[in-house]
């Protein structure tokens, strides 16, 4: 009976033992979750305004553009070409400047969706919704953009003529 006794002492030692390792093993896991969760929730709220960043260059470069392709009709209205093809080119690069904003929009509005796939967590869903939304406007702004540049390379184009 004595024999017995001690080996159910043991056997509840070593079950004791498993139960403290369990709940160790418990409390780093959910630090380590913890640690994640505010990791993802940094880099949603980054990347959301970053694609807010990239929209508003986007829009920057549209209306950089527009002047751009004011400033070539201006030109090409008087006998002074190049003029009007230095505002052209200008357009040009402000379209291709707002392309790659739209660009880096798009790459912040996925690298916000990649976050919420691994957590859906509120803050992330609406940072990656926030990040789409200027992906959106980025985009708008640079085709607005490329076709002022192509205006103004039409005022070129009939200038010369």
């Amino acid at each position: 009976m004595e024999n017995e006794l001690q080996e159910l002492r043991e056997e509840m030692a070593r079950i004791r033992a498993k139960v403290d390792d369990l709940e160790n093993s418990n409390v780093e896991i959910h630090a380590r979750y913890a640690n994640t969760i505010g990791v993802l929730r940094d880099l949603t709220a980054h990347t959301s305004e970053s694609a807010k960043q990239a929209a508003q260059a986007a829009q920057f470069a549209a209306e950089s553009s527009e002047q751009c392709l004011a400033a070539a009709a201006q030109a090409a209205a008087i006998p002074v070409i190049e003029a009007a093809q230095a505002a052209s080119n200008a357009a040009k690069a402000a379209a291709h400047s707002a392309m790659q904003s739209a660009a880096a929009a798009a790459s912040a509005a996925a690298a916000a969706a990649l976050a919420v796939a691994h957590h859906a967590e509120d803050a992330s869903s609406q940072s990656s919704a926030l990040a789409a939304e200027a992906s959106r406007k980025a985009t708008a702004f640079a085709a607005q953009a490329v076709e002022f540049s192509h205006k103004a390379a039409e005022f070129v184009l009939n200038a010369r003529k």
